[in-house]
């Protein structure tokens, strides 16, 4: 007996839970094939900072009880100043978050297969893919494959749909700590925040981060890009553990906190320009994907939004009375997603390219000037406005946008 469905799905992360999710409402046969085992899921991929806002809680029906605090403000940190900005967020608690798309994709009628490793595609006679091989030799067949295992993409990278570039890696470690000086006399108020800091000496071509969980609880991590930035100021060794580690150290916040339970999320992600995304009979979602807010990050709401973009385009397709899913019918899927997930792709990337590139002392400036405009300018320039982006521009910025072209375009 062949295992059949409608579509088949590899990752249970936040894209592929919420597609499964989409799908079985609208009772499609699906099933989604994941890595970990159901008794410790999520363990390994229990990786995120888990911060988000409103929107997302209400456009995809997220329960209260997934969410460990409710945030005002977002800071932005330099070395020697910060911003305040009102922005209502929500720190999920993402291991609760994750069981909960799972179990309410189940409601509707989504079947989950764990301690399933997605290997490869099942490809017909014209190498168009027709099903995924899982655990060795298991097979199921599909009439439309969706990979959504971020950036391990075996599919995707199977049928040359993504290169994902390892040399532009984000690698990221979060503690969950608590004791921390929340309200410390040289920073910003962070127990109602989210923060994120632009500072190499903690976090070479990166930023890090505490992510307000309680009074004095808070998710501390940090993100390098393996970019130019960080190749020129990383000291040589050094690991991810380490730079957090020593922010510890040095920060007088954390001069009285603990690590609770040990516990450590650890992810990574890509930062390039989205490439082809959809062939015959397949679709690309999530990670899978890269897509990043210069500032946010936002890396679940824009894997939540690209699931639903995909779902919408299945069904357009598997509705239609001849079931077209070949590449032109499924094109409509990349139509979404510059639309409503990744909209101004090109301009936002390059917006997030310029920050890491930036020095120190910009950053303080950077702080300076959106202390003197007003929140509009700086979510105008998160989405990649050329308006935007344009009033957070100096002349003096001209070396910096020269070393950026040269790097870019090897001009």
């Amino acid at each position: 007996m062949v295992d059949r469905y409608d579509v088949a799905i590899a990752g249970a992360g936040p894209a592929g839970a919420q597609c499964a999710r989409d799908l079985a409402t609208r009772d499609y046969d699906v099933v989604v094939l994941e890595t970990e085992s159901e008794d410790e899921f999520p363990r390994q991929s229990n990786k995120s900072t888990a911060g988000t806002f409103p929107s997302m809680m209400s456009s995809f029906g997220i329960p209260d009880d997934v969410v460990m605090s409710y945030t005002d403000d977002v800071v932005l940190e330099s070395p020697n100043e910060y911003y305040e900005s009102y922005q209502p967020g929500a720190v999920l608690e993402f291991a609760e978050f994750k069981q909960f798309l799972v179990a309410d994709g189940r409601d509707n009628g989504a079947e989950y297969r764990f301690d399933a490793r997605v290997s490869r595609p099942i490809l017909d006679d014209d190498g168009v893919i027709e099903g995924v091989r899982y655990n060795g030799d298991e097979a199921v067949y599909a009439d439309i494959v969706i990979d959504a295992t971020g950036p391990a993409a075996p599919i995707a990278s199977a049928l040359d749909v993504v290169d994902l570039e390892r040399e532009n890696q984000a690698i990221g470690i979060e503690y969950e700590m608590e004791g921390v000086e929340m309200n410390h006399p040289d920073y910003a108020d962070l127990r109602r925040a989210m923060m994120l800091r632009l500072d190499h000496n903690i976090a070479p071509g990166g930023y890090s981060w505490i992510f307000a969980t309680g009074e004095d609880t808070a998710k501390v991590g940090i993100c390098y890009i393996q970019n130019d930035r960080h190749r020129e100021f990383a000291e040589t060794g050094k690991t991810v553990d380490g730079y957090l580690d020593d922010w510890i150290d040095r920060d007088p916040r954390f001069a009285e906190a603990e690590q609770i339970d040990e516990t450590v999320h650890r992810g990574s992600a890509h930062i390039q320009r989205p490439e082809q995304m959809y062939t015959d009979r397949f679709l690309a979602v999530g990670d899978t994907v890269p897509s990043i807010d210069p500032l946010w990050g936002e890396g679940i709401h824009k894997g939540m939004k690209s699931a639903r973009a995909a779902a919408a385009t299945v069904d357009r397709c598997l509705t239609d009375s001849e079931r077209r899913i070949d590449a032109e019918s499924l094109a409509v899927y990349e139509t979404l997603w510059h639309r409503d997930v990744a909209p101004r792709a090109e301009s936002r990337l390059t917006l997030t390219e310029l920050l890491y590139l930036a020095p120190n002392e910009r950053y303080d400036r950077l702080m300076r000037d959106l202390q003197e405009t007003d929140d509009d300018i700086l979510a105008k320039a998160n989405r990649g406005e050329k308006a935007g982006m344009a009033r957070l521009l100096h002349l003096d910025d001209v070396p910096l946008l020269a070393k950026y072209a040269r790097e870019r375009f090897g001009i």
